[in-house]
């Protein structure tokens, strides 16, 4: 285990659970990160919005093959109608982003938009929506985080709920994730991890004006190791789809690159050689968040790093996967 590694980390099977705990939750108190602790997994919890929309499917209120001219709320002048929901969930819409990861400080988008004002959803439009597409729909793969912002909205527009409320009615609850929800940097509740930039000369500062105040469709939600693991359960015992509805969301949609990395709907998937699949899982990255969760399915084996640094949490899943690749592979 890398000595600076600050979080907690799970691995659970049928037959054994593992987890444990390193660094701090806060810093200057001194206070320990504990299996317990609460951690912002950052676009981890995509899975979760491509979840509600398959809900929305399921019940017959949307399809994958909706278009977003079929929602007269949004102001979205230079994004072309006919971009679908199957797009949107597979990062193939085209349509412009608020922050491009490949070259872009996520910090830098604060300097002109103070993240406190980013309180709801349609907080994030006037960040993207005059901005023009930047491919056609349907051609590429290209990870897009406004893309679950319209998602989210969707969700919003259908069910007439805050998207958080949903999410924590619709998936946390009946996946028993007591512990897990969407809060505000400045209103935490106890048990929960500060987020810490460290800089190169040893000084370090929290990330509290570094990411948006509040958790939306397109990351920043908080959980437990446990919790983590409850929703993989839940997922897999179809207690959150039914089993054709779980299918369509982990099918690989779109091939990524030519290792094997696919995408479904809101969740990644790795594939052997042999087109078998060896995981599903999710990442996300944020100033003073690192995280990764996978489910590996011929093991039933769930793995969760959740660490409350910039990184950090993908070191630890791969010396996870070296620990339990022998039963994997």
């Amino acid at each position: 285990m890398n000595e600076t590694f600050s979080g907690v980390y799970s691995v659970t099977s049928p037959t054994e659970s593992i987890h444990h705990s390193f660094g701090y939750a806060n810093r200057s108190e001194q206070i320990q990160n504990e299996v317990t602790t609460r951690f912002g997994i950052a676009s981890g919890c995509k899975l979760f919005t491509a979840i509600a929309i398959c809900q929305l499917v399921e019940q017959g209120q949307l399809s994958f093959s909706t278009s977003l001219d079929s929602f007269q709320t949004f102001d979205l002048p230079n994004i072309l109608p006919q971009v679908t929901i199957h797009q949107l969930l597979t990062h193939t819409s085209g349509i412009p982003d608020y922050f491009d990861e490949s070259i872009s400080d996520f910090e830098a988008l604060w300097r002109d938009v103070p993240m406190y004002r980013l309180q709801q959803l349609r907080d994030f439009l006037p960040l993207f929506q005059q901005k023009f597409m930047k491919d056609e729909p349907g051609s590429r793969f290209s990870y897009n985080n406004a893309g679950y912002i319209l998602l989210g909205l969707i969700v919003e527009d259908v069910t007439g709920q805050s998207f958080t409320d949903y999410i924590e009615q619709s998936i946390f609850q009946p996946a028993g994730m007591i512990d897990s929800g969407y809060f505000s940097l400045d209103a935490l509740p106890a048990q929960t991890a500060l987020g810490y930039i460290d800089h190169s000369n040893g000084t370090w500062r929290t990330n509290q004006y570094a990411i948006p105040i509040k958790g939306s469709a397109d990351g920043g939600a908080y959980v437990t190791v446990q919790d983590m693991g409850r929703f993989w359960e839940a997922l897999f015992s179809h207690r959150l789809l039914d089993s054709s509805s779980t299918s369509v969301l982990l099918t690989p949609h779109v091939t990524v690159n030519d290792r094997g990395e696919c995408y479904g709907y809101g969740v990644w998937i790795q594939r052997h050689a042999t087109e078998e699949i060896y995981k599903y899982h999710v990442m996300g990255y944020d100033p003073g968040v690192s995280f990764h969760s996978g489910y590996y399915p011929k093991t039933a084996t769930i793995s969760v790093v959740c660490s409350n640094q910039s990184d950090g949490s993908f070191d630890v899943m791969k010396q996870i996967e070296a620990q339990i690749g022998e039963r994997i592979e």
